[in-house]
């Protein structure tokens, strides 16, 4: 058997611990969202987009807030609420520094959870999801791309945090690898809103966070554009794109 063929069948068949230990993982983590009014409370206002009532919710549960904090991080494997609206209320509540060095630790943990999801349960279910033409690109382009890409998916905010760790897992990217351009490609996106937390009751229209947030915004828009249309772009059409070699 070729090593093509080995390395498919190592995707196709993850080891049965992992697929339980991440599922158990998974369902730990809903039971505790679900058992826990805070977590629910916090999941709820995270989903609707309540900036407020999330950092009401964090505010008044004193050094319990931290641990709900990285909780709520860690949810976002499997409920894709954004992630600003966490970043702004920590920031809100906790100032930049302390705020910034939280959400980091916390989206650095939903990291590693989302990885190995990826890497021992998620490849049928993202197969579903987003095609098995699309998550083969997808998964060409995290292959090909190495770092520069691991680093750029990071800017894209349309893109769901979980959803591409996922994919990394998914597609084997180096562990070690996938962590640090994680803290160095999310660390910019999370400073800004982090920030704009902090800001929320003083925030002008001419504040130059505003501009900053924009400036990333577009960015992101616009690399993931690109890799959007690598994703959607077909074998023949881009041997169609490639010239015709002398003969």
């Amino acid at each position: 058997m070729s090593d093509e063929g080995e390395r498919a069948d190592e995707h196709e068949a993850p080891p049965l611990i992992g697929v339980i230990g991440v599922v158990a993982g998974i369902l730990m983590l809903g039971v505790l969202v679900l058992a826990i009014e805070p977590l629910r409370a916090g999941i709820g206002d995270a989903v609707s987009g309540d900036t407020s009532e999330l950092r009401g919710d964090l505010r008044g549960l004193g050094v319990g807030g931290v641990v709900i904090t990285l909780i709520l991080a860690l949810a976002h494997v499997v409920i894709w609420y954004p992630t600003e609206i966490l970043d702004a209320a920590v920031g809100y509540v906790y100032g930049f520094w302390g705020g910034l060095v939280l959400v980091m630790i916390g989206w650095l943990a939903n990291g590693v959870l989302a990885y190995w999801v990826g890497r021992h349960a998620a490849r049928p279910v993202l197969y579903r999801f987003i095609g098995r033409h699309r998550f083969d690109r997808l998964e060409q382009l995290v292959e090909s791309g190495g770092v520069p890409l691991l680093l750029a998916m990071r800017f894209v905010p349309v893109v769901p945090f979980s959803f591409f760790s996922i994919v990394a897992g998914a597609a084997h990217a180096p562990l070690g690898t996938f962590m640090w351009t994680t803290a160095v490609g999310y660390l910019p996106l999370t400073a800004v809103f982090v920030y704009l937390g902090t800001r929320l009751e003083s925030l002008s229209p001419t504040d130059p966070v505003l501009l900053a947030i924009a400036a990333v915004l577009i960015i992101g828009m616009i690399v993931g554009h690109r890799i959007h249309r690598r994703m959607s772009a077909t074998p023949s059409s881009e041997a169609a794109a490639q010239p015709e070699s002398e003969t």
